[in-house]
């Protein structure tokens, strides 16, 4: 696997290896083709994709009657179109009805940058988390990426996987094995813990190096399973620290923070905790990634400024 890699590109090598091994896989797009970089799939099994046009009500609904049928069915279009257009679709046929259909939400967060609020998902987190019975996850690398699909095609009963629109640095070498739940300590501290899932673990972890040179010892934790989530080792990963940061491209309400916030109110953990992510009532502005992190301080040197605000108060 190559350093750095789209995960819509490792999605669909997982794809080609799962037909190749005999798993009745079928791609479902909504005029997607493009956005999911399925192409190779096509040449390799031409007729085994199902292309509905641009028809998101109409891609869940038949992703479902896939999976009746005995199919592994698997949706492959943009995040923001898929859970907002397919809400009613996805919690009916999809959740309601425990259907095994895999749900990836390509381009998610603010991947599309200058396209804006139309084009941003920057909830999908928040809305899946509200449905019952489908699993969640968050890739933050291409290896853990590959691993989560292998398990999810395996795996019978209703998926969400949210892939990020760019290309993605390893972070893993190849002792790394995923299981759902598990959280990923990627370097342990104790001054202050800073949480995040997909593509924002990379800002953690520059933004730990950084802190570590000024002498501030941060734990770097990924939460690529949002559900299932071993939340007793989440919060066992922060206790050891003063304060805790959490960072993601999602709207501050309803993901990775609220679930950080959940698991320390409901052990009475009285750590201070700060969510980065987009404010409450707000978008991510249009404008290319760096931007777009650098405005809602969901980059590195926003992590690292409220790190040393949270570490200074504790140190008082």
């Amino acid at each position: 696997m190559s350093n750095s890699e789209h995960l819509a590109t490792v999605m669909v090598d997982a794809f080609i290896d799962a037909v190749d091994r005999g798993l009745d896989l079928v791609p479902v797009v909504a005029d997607s083709t493009s956005t999911a970089k399925i192409s190779p799939f096509i040449k390799r099994f031409p007729g085994r994709l199902v292309n509905v046009g641009i028809a998101e009500q109409t891609l869940v609904g038949t992703a479902a009657g896939l999976a009746i049928g005995g199919k592994i069915a698997v949706t492959c279009n943009a995040a923001p179109f898929l859970i907002s257009r397919a809400n009613e679709q996805i919690k009916v046929d999809i959740c309601y009805n425990n259907t095994n259909v895999k749900l990836f939400g390509l381009n998610a967060g603010a991947s599309y940058g200058p396209l804006a609020s139309t084009h941003h998902s920057i909830d999908d987190i928040a809305i899946m988390r509200g449905f019952g019975n489908i699993e969640i996850y968050a890739p933050s690398s291409p290896a853990e990426c590959r691993q989560i699909i292998d398990y999810a095609l395996e795996h019978v009963g209703p998926v969400y996987i949210r892939l990020d629109g760019k290309a993605l640095p390893e972070l893993h070498d190849e002792s790394y094995r995923f299981a759902p739940g598990n959280i990923d300590v990627l370097r342990a501290g104790h001054d202050v813990a800073l949480v995040a899932m997909g593509s924002t673990v990379h800002e953690i972890v520059q933004a730990a190096a950084q802190l570590a040179a000024e002498g501030i010892d941060a734990s770097v934790i990924s939460v690529p399973s949002i559900r299932p989530c071993d939340t007793k080792a989440l919060l066992a990963a922060i206790k050891p620290c003063k304060a805790v940061v959490t960072v993601e491209e999602h709207n501050v309400n309803g993901g990775v923070g609220s679930l950080v916030a959940e698991v320390l109110a409901e052990a009475g953990c009285a750590i201070p905790l700060r969510r980065l992510g987009i404010p409450d009532g707000q978008y991510a502005i249009a404008a290319d990634r760096a931007s777009t992190r650098a405005r809602h301080e969901i980059d590195a040197a926003g992590v690292i400024r409220h790190a040393r605000e949270l570490h200074v108060k504790q140190a008082s």
